[in-house]
């Protein structure tokens, strides 16, 4: 009788992966980056278990967005005071934090449980084409 084979921290072999995302959309490259983090591209894929790879994204101040949402789309944040919910556009948020789009944009499409929290730690964005990540041999992985 054969058994279903169920990951655990002992058996999981991560990898990593750079990403170029100049030029890429913005959605399509955090359901890919997402997939990659939660491990489901594996063939070992256990929902409760991380068992996902690390992923550097480099170039994230150059992806690029549909439509007139650069313009229309908010980014709000409250500090739990009354009356104290802020909004900026997503032109806004790129001139400021060029990084920001891309890591909230992965980090809503992972679990939000102390599981999901810790796949987002494996995510590494970089606003230029360089990165300090060459010691662990990342390989390219392409993203349409």
């Amino acid at each position: 009788m054969s058994k279903t084979f169920m990951a655990n921290a002992q058996n999981i072999e991560r990898k990593w992966y750079v990403i170029d995302a100049e030029g890429k959309t913005l959605g399509r490259l955090a359901t890919v980056v997402a997939s990659v983090l939660r491990g489901k591209l594996k063939p070992t894929f256990t929902p409760h278990v991380d068992c996902g790879d690390y992923v550097v994204i480099v170039n994230a101040d150059k992806i690029e967005l549909t439509g007139k949402k650069w313009t229309d789309k908010l980014y709000y944040r409250h500090s739990e005071y009354n009356g104290s919910l802020k909004s900026r556009t997503a032109k806004e948020v790129m001139e400021k934090f060029p990084t920001r789009m891309v890591e909230k944009a992965v980090e809503g499409m992972l679990p939000h449980t102390t599981l999901g929290r810790d796949m987002y730690k494996k995510l590494y964005v970089y606003a230029g084409s360089e990165h300090p990540h060459i010691a662990q041999k990342p390989e390219k992985l392409e993203v349409k």
